[in-house]
């Protein structure tokens, strides 16, 4: 009989042969031995860690699936926060990209690095001195779920890095079904007389967010890397080295990869893809093209949701044939009338589609978009349905043209043409526009009120508690307790939230309004040019056109906003309430200790998280950087710091320690 000490040597040759098999299988895909040999390996380790079970470590290869079913996901903080891209779907466009970039970074070519734009389930991966730590899906970018056990149950991620790995790695990747194990699975959920799945995107989002790993484990997923979230102990200067890297620590990159000299290199690639893409065992919609030098990456920045040094070229929409059987028009939150036309159901790869976006007014003159017309449907960006062609010799005469009510159809309010949109012009009184405004005002990035999601914003509008955004901070705890569902500890933190939502600082409040074109970053802009709510509500299309980042768009946006008498009515009455919506200069006074400063956080902090220490940084006036720079102004050093920390010596960057660090802010 085997010892303890044989068996415990035999253990570690078995993982480490089969961890070798499963990169040369899953990542490489150039397997060297059969089916029935690695088998025989997986069944030697599971029978020698059956009988020497204290043996058993969470990184063998026998322990990928194992853990109970979760009652639900938890959520946690992305290392860093997880941006999605803006799109261009001409050439044109990307060359304007291109154009943008060097004027920016005032040189004659940028080198970029194209990657197939994978269609999948984003997720970040934690590994600590080598080993799987923690799996996240994306959620809002920030905060995702925890499924660390069903990222576990993919044979391509690796649950133990190969060669010489950092102490610290996040790492970004795309969770995806093939194609053909999609239409397998689709025959298995027929037979058993389940609803089968849309699409391998689909497919492969719903395998993953299975609360039982066994389930997950059951579904053929696959992963490729692309980008390192964070790292410690190692300095990598561009995204075409960071990719190389993944590779050499047995990280499943994509092998149709380009680094491109110049943007005309990296539009051939598209034109590549494009063609390759119908052999390709996997779905993607296109190409992103990345600006490869970090250091460039860093100068160019980000804006709030996506970064300014990448881009998503789409491929051109799939397209099906199908009728218009009527055209119907709905009420967005920010009070745009979009018309819909409702389609005979047609199936455009492999979803069915029912309804597709006529976008606006012009777009439905210019097409010459009739009821009755027979037409093509595409799924832009293989997502959003829109009508693309009108086939006008398939016309009977029984057709019958469209235009847009000059009054709202839900609130019978005037409807007003803003460019290229007509809007409803009852504002945030609108009833189609209540609940999603209400929504959109509560958001994080908002007035952020806890406790006032989606359902508990149908309830307060349903039973009539709420007619307007400003009802809010009028609601009384008799009134709610008298609802379903509400007890008196939920009543009263949902009260105690609403009551601290009145001091939020200006740009939230502005971002809150939901005023149309106006995001996070705009929002920030404004606040910051205009000082206050009086001065920005008084502002001249003039005004707002000499702020940079700001166009014809925005600025008419904003002017017609605050023109509407309703909507200054519904401010008026959230500021009798209470509502502050702190100026800049009044930020200045508290938060503004460091204004202009610039700081790089290198190893584990004690008492913050990194993006909760960055956050503070930003709020009071500083700017958060991911490397170090001779423009840098302090480098918080936490235990175990990386090759951040050896750069600040040698480009002379003040060193402080996280103690420093919180003496400076006052905590």
């Amino acid at each position: 009989m085997m010892s303890k000490e044989e068996a415990k040597k035999r253990i570690e040759e078995l993982r480490k042969l089969i961890r070798h098999h499963n990169y040369l299988y899953y990542v490489l895909n150039k397997p060297e031995i059969s089916d029935a040999e690695y088998d025989a390996l997986m069944n030697e380790l599971r029978e020698l860690e059956k009988k020497f079970p204290d043996l058993i470590t969470p990184d063998s290869p026998t322990q990928r699936v194992g853990a109970p079913p979760a009652e639900e996901f938890r959520t946690v903080k992305h290392v860093k926060p997880m941006l999605s891209l803006d799109t261009a779907m001409t050439k044109e466009e990307v060359k304007k990209f291109d154009e943008r970039i060097k004027k920016e970074l005032m040189v004659d070519a940028v080198e970029y690095v194209a990657e197939p734009k994978l269609d999948g389930l984003s997720v970040e991966l934690i590994y600590e001195n080598g080993r799987y730590k923690q799996g996240s899906t994306r959620g809002d970018g920030i905060n995702g779920e925890d499924v660390t056990e069903n990222i576990r149950t993919i044979r391509a991620v690796p649950l133990i890095l190969r060669g010489d790995a950092p102490p610290f790695l996040a790492v970004r990747g795309e969770v995806i079904m093939h194609i053909d194990d999609f239409e397998k699975l689709n025959e298995m959920l027929i037979k058993k007389g389940e609803q089968p799945l849309a699409n391998p995107r689909n497919a492969a989002a719903g395998s993953l967010r299975r609360l039982d790993p066994r389930e997950t484990a059951e579904r053929p997923l696959d992963i490729f890397f692309y980008e390192i979230l964070g790292i410690e102990g190692k300095e990598i200067k561009s995204q075409w080295e960071a990719l190389e890297w993944l590779k050499e620590w047995g990280l499943k990159v994509n092998p149709h990869i380009r680094k491109c000299k110049n943007i005309d290199e990296a539009i051939a690639f598209h034109e590549e893809m494009a063609e390759k893409r119908e052999a390709l065992e996997y779905e993607i919609d296109g190409v992103v093209i990345k600006v490869n030098d970090f250091d460039y990456q860093e100068k160019i920045g980000t804006k709030t949701r996506s970064p300014r040094w990448a881009i998503a070229y789409k491929f051109p929409p799939r397209e099906e044939v199908t009728k218009i059987m009527n055209i119907v028009v709905g009420v967005g939150r920010t009070g745009t009338l979009t018309p819909v036309a409702l389609l005979k159901p047609v199936d455009v790869k492999g979803v069915t589609v029912s309804r597709a976006t006529l976008h606006n007014q012009d777009f439905i003159d210019q097409m010459d978009v009739r009821i009755g017309d027979t037409v093509k449907v595409a799924r832009a960006g293989d997502v959003i349905p829109e009508v693309v062609a009108v086939l006008k010799e398939k016309r009977t005469g029984k057709e019958k043209k469209f235009h847009i009510p000059n009054k709202c159809p839900v609130c019978n309010a005037d409807v007003v043409k803003e460019g290229a949109f007509y809007r409803c012009t009852g504002g945030l009184s609108c009833p189609a526009q209540l609940k999603r405004a209400i929504a959109h005002f509560a958001s994080k990035a908002a007035m952020d009120i806890e406790g006032l999601g989606g359902k508990t914003v149908d309830l307060l509008v349903e039973s009539g508690l709420i007619n307007k955004v400003s009802d809010l901070y009028n609601l009384k705890k008799e009134d709610l307790l008298n609802l379903p569902r509400f007890a008196e500890k939920s009543v009263d933190n949902l009260l105690n939230a609403i009551e601290e939502s009145k001091n939020r600082n200006l740009a939230r409040f502005i971002y809150a309004l939901g005023i149309p074109n106006v995001g996070e970053h705009i929002a920030r802009l404004l606040a910051k040019k205009f000082g206050s709510l009086e001065n920005l509500m008084n502002a001249s299309k003039e005004e707002l056109l000499s702020i940079h980042e700001i166009g014809p768009e925005i600025a008419e946006s904003v002017v017609a906003f605050f023109n509407e008498k309703h909507n200054r009515e519904e401010i008026e009455r959230m500021r009798k309430a209470g509502v502050r919506a702190t100026t800049m200069v009044e930020e200045r006074k508290e938060k503004g200790i460091l204004e202009g400063k610039t700081f790089v956080f290198t190893g584990a902090l004690k008492d913050f998280s990194r993006e909760e220490a960055k956050a503070i940084v930003e709020e009071l006036g500083g700017r958060a950087s991911s490397s170090v720079s001779k423009n840098t102004d302090y480098v918080v050093v936490g235990e175990n710091p990386g090759s951040k920390y050896e750069k600040a010596k040698r480009l002379g960057v003040k060193i402080i320690s996280e103690e420093e660090f919180k003496k400076m802010i006052g905590r």
